[in-house]
């Protein structure tokens, strides 16, 4: 059944122009009315996420789809052009497929298909343990051994598009009976009837990404759950290409503050052409950036410091981008731009998301500094 399904998907997604195609449409006649509603209402848009698996949108990373990286990036861009919120889950959906992929776990490889389509929808709770490998933060999560598996408790905060029956990949770490720390195991968290979720507390935007508090108690892990054991190695693996996917959140954020900018040039662009960060000026900066990232996306396994560092750097960039191509859609709009409802003052919003979402912009700059003085002999 699976393997029918995936060979029946290959056809129907092998066309990178129509995936987009596809996806872009969805996003204007769906996701940009509903824009607001998800932003400021907390409306968690899962029919459409569910429309945009049809067409293709949550596929092309994946190696059975033929691991194009550019085809995700432009998809994710494409969605986030119209919504930053859905640019976001649909970051945190193709990075758990991505987990359950590289796992190469048979039971997480038959899930594979409907989390693909959209049938299913899961996201990932990373952010407390990218930050905890770096020294930023203690881990969350705690596991120790038992029969058939791990047991897991803690609380994970801030857990995004997650909701009852749904799942996300999550890292705890395993420690020694003396206390020290034995290794870590990234795992899919199934948030099943054992799992309450704890609501945060409200955001200025992007109500409907369906944030969570994940607590746990002796949560039992059994080995289909299992993505790695241990789990640092394989997130050194797939590190660059998580934060590499991020790129299409960023510049989705920027094309649509430069359509907003361009918007009112009719009427307003006598007076707007006195400001800086012009839409032309904006656009060939993203131009660029673009092409770099389609250059990175052709290579996202790359294990080399290098290529780190330049992926690290591009994501520094799209946040700071981001920043300023929002600020200038707001302020060539003027008081329209400043309305409750307007995409400009929802996009400034979305902006600072981009800057503050793991890696945020001062851990990426933390980051490169340490890869930086590595480099650097004694």
């Amino acid at each position: 059944m699976n393997s029918v399904a995936v060979s029946s998907n290959q056809a129907l997604w092998a066309d990178d122009s129509q995936v987009l195609a596809d996806v872009s449409m969805v996003g204007r006649e769906q996701l940009a009315p509903a824009a607001y509603r998800i932003d400021h209402e907390g409306y968690y848009p899962l029919d459409i996420m569910a429309n945009l698996g049809q067409a293709g949108a949550f596929a092309g990373h994946l190696d059975q789809y033929g691991a194009r990286y550019g085809l995700a990036v432009a998809s994710m861009q494409e969605i986030s052009r119209h919504c930053g919120s859905t640019g976001f889950m649909t970051w945190c959906h193709d990075v758990c497929g991505l987990y359950m992929e590289q796992s190469g776990n048979p039971a997480l490889l038959a899930r594979l298909p409907d989390h693909t389509a959209g049938r299913t929808f899961g996201g990932t709770g990373l952010s407390n343990p990218m930050k905890a490998f770096t020294g930023i933060e203690k881990m969350a999560l705690k596991a120790r051994k038992v029969p058939g598996g791990y047991s897991v408790s803690g609380t994970l905060p801030w857990v995004s598009h997650i909701a009852p029956g749904q799942y996300c990949g999550v890292i705890a770490s395993v420690d020694r009976d003396d206390g020290t720390r034995s290794h870590e195991i990234m795992f899919l968290l199934d948030l099943d009837e054992r799992v309450t979720l704890r609501k945060c507390p409200e955001f200025s935007g992007m109500e409907g990404t369906s944030t969570w508090a994940i607590p746990l108690v002796d949560y039992f892990v059994s080995q289909d759950q299992i993505i790695a054991d241990p789990a640092r190695p394989f997130i050194q693996r797939v590190r660059a290409a998580f934060i590499l996917l991020q790129a299409g959140m960023a510049t989705g954020v920027i094309q649509g503050s430069i359509d907003s900018a361009r918007e009112v040039e009719p009427s307003l662009g006598h007076v707007n052409q006195y400001l800086h960060d012009r839409p032309d000026e904006l656009q060939a900066e993203l131009d660029e950036m673009t092409e770099v990232t389609s250059r990175l996306c052709q290579t996202p396994f790359d294990g080399s410091k290098e290529f780190l560092l330049d992926v690290l750097d591009l994501r520094a960039w799209g946040s700071e981008l981001a920043l300023k191509a929002s600020q200038s859609a707001l302020l060539h709009q003027g008081a329209r731009g400043y309305l409750m409802n307007s995409s400009p003052q929802r996009r400034i919003r979305e902006a600072h998301f981009v800057a503050i979402v793991t890696p945020a912009l001062k851990h990426l700059r933390w980051e490169m500094a340490k890869q930086m003085r590595e480099e650097v002999p004694a």
